[in-house]
């Protein structure tokens, strides 16, 4: 089931740091990763299996992908694929795709109203059958792209949280794989041969902003290879007084934290003209 392989072991020691750096999983946590099918939700259930092990069953493990009825859809090689090693799922098909493409016009974006119901349908089903997180396949490299979108596109300094209460404080969700490279994730799938199910319904729109912001993520890194992560720790390490949000910092009464000059004897000697 897992090679041990130099980029596995790369990929469980971040894995492992992000889980105890915001503390996602405590013991008998029942964990539902959402395996969408592609290569990053399919390593993000490899790496928590491993760990599962690693930690004497310290918590449970299920899997839950929902089948929107995109067409192409086929799933026979990931039923197959869980069937041999073992791991508890199932695949829930819910024809969202439908709804998508009758509400938004052709070549139009679909990711906002496509991403609203799906979630809406992966709470659901984490509530009825009591799940306590809910696992998402997020890397470095979508937090960091994120930041520059929401910067650039919507006006708002903000990311993907690695562990987020959800705003109806029903769910935790948790992005294990937030200091995780996409470059070491996409070398893992290719090694473990995964049964990847490709996304038919926004495959086809090559102008969303988040490849065009990827792709600026990409170049810079060539020319600084540390651009990605410095901006993951930038995330990390927010400084509201050098900002300009009036929420989180008293900018109208600063005037009151600030301390009365007091000269000493020797200023004032050196400043008297007489």
């Amino acid at each position: 089931m897992f090679t041990n392989s130099k980029i596995e072991k790369k990929l469980l020691h971040y894995t492992g740091k992000a889980i105890a750096d915001y503390n996602m999983i405590q013991k008998g946590d029942r964990v539902m990763v959402c395996l969408s099918g592609g290569k990053d939700s399919f390593t993000l259930l490899c790496l928590l299996s491993k760990l599962r092990i690693h930690s004497n069953n310290r918590f449970e493990l299920f899997s839950f992908t929902l089948d929107q009825a995109q067409p192409g859809w086929d799933d026979s090689g990931l039923r197959a694929w869980m069937e041999e090693r073992r791991i508890p799922y199932e695949i829930l098909r819910q024809d969202t795709y439908s709804i998508v493409k009758e509400k938004i016009p052709e070549g139009k974006t679909y990711c906002s109203l496509c991403s609203r119901l799906r979630r809406g349908i992966i709470y659901r089903y984490a509530k009825d059958h009591g799940f306590t997180k809910i696992a998402l396949g997020h890397h470095r490299d979508d937090l960091v792209n994120t930041l520059l979108m929401s910067i650039l596109y919507n006006g708002e300094i903000r990311s993907m949280p690695p562990k987020l209460l959800t705003d109806d404080k029903r769910h935790i969700l948790i992005r294990p794989m937030a200091y995780c490279q996409e470059k070491d994730i996409i070398s893992y799938a290719e090694e473990q041969h995964f049964p990847i199910i490709p996304c038919t319904l926004c495959g086809s729109q090559e102008k969303l902003t988040r490849k065009k912001i990827a792709a600026l993520m990409k170049t810079l890194a060539g020319e600084n290879p540390k651009i990605p992560s410095n901006a993951l720790h930038a995330i990390g390490h927010v400084k509201p007084s050098q900002l300009m949000d009036k929420a989180l910092w008293p900018f109208k009464d600063l005037e009151k934290e600030l301390l009365p000059m007091v000269l000493s004897e020797e200023a004032v000697e050196l400043d008297d003209p007489f």
